[in-house]
């Protein structure tokens, strides 16, 4: 699991951010945070009996050696000792790769980018529907997703803000936030970036007199 916590003052600027950036716009912003937007559990089993196959394999060409060793451990030597050794000690290093392939720098580099892409994209769109982000009154809701081991961000715009905003003028925002996360100021760059959000949906969603916040203004942390 990817290690990261906000701090209560740091909550609390991120909603602060959020209340001011929707003070000049009818659009709302929600953010949502995840340690990690996935298990990766059964990649992590595959690579860990990947290198536990390879192991075996390596080490059959150390029959000799491997005999002579467990003779000396063996008051009456036989070849089920050799098999039980081979088969407890590839069990071993399975299990040991296993736990080391739960630290979020070994999953960045055994799970592929276009898996991590999908599932953060997939938990991503699942939390827009989940927070009401799509509904709106005016379709005018984006959410900021940011998904920690993977250090990716999907900024999602709703149909109202998607017909006046193209993608690309939320690239530049993303990227800010991801530089925040490899920089380790993830917090700096996010309320700089909600901040850019706000400016942006002004100038085509500017505030209403009959405006009301219809979504949270404080980062959601999500477990699952």
């Amino acid at each position: 699991m990817a290690g990261f916590l906000f701090k209560d003052d740091e909550l609390k600027k991120i909603e602060d951010a959020v209340a001011t950036a929707e003070r000049k716009t009818s659009g709302e912003i929600a953010v949502a945070f995840t340690r990690q937007s996935d298990s990766y559990a059964s990649h992590e089993l595959l690579f860990s009996i990947g290198c536990g196959f390879l192991y075996f394999m390596i080490m059959l060409f150390f029959t000799h050696g491997v005999e002579a060793f467990v003779r000396q451990l063996s008051w009456e030597y036989s070849v089920t000792h050799l098999v039980m050794a081979y088969g407890f000690s590839t069990f071993v290093l399975i299990f040991l790769i296993y736990l080391l392939a739960n630290i979020p720098l070994v999953d960045r580099l055994i799970v592929p980018r276009s898996i991590m892409r999908r599932k953060v994209r997939e938990r991503a769109l699942r939390h827009f529907t989940e927070a009401g982000v799509y509904k709106t009154k005016d379709q005018t809701g984006i959410l900021i997703f940011i998904s920690h081991l993977e250090r990716r961000i999907e900024l999602l715009a709703d149909s109202g803000i998607a017909a006046k905003i193209q993608q690309q003028t939320w690239d530049k925002i993303v990227q800010h936030i991801i530089d925040g996360i490899r920089q380790g100021t993830l917090v700096d760059h996010l309320i700089e970036s909600i901040g850019r959000c706000g400016d942006i949906l002004a100038e085509h969603f500017p505030i209403q007199p009959d405006d009301v916040n219809e979504l949270k203004n404080g980062i959601e942390i999500l477990e699952k």
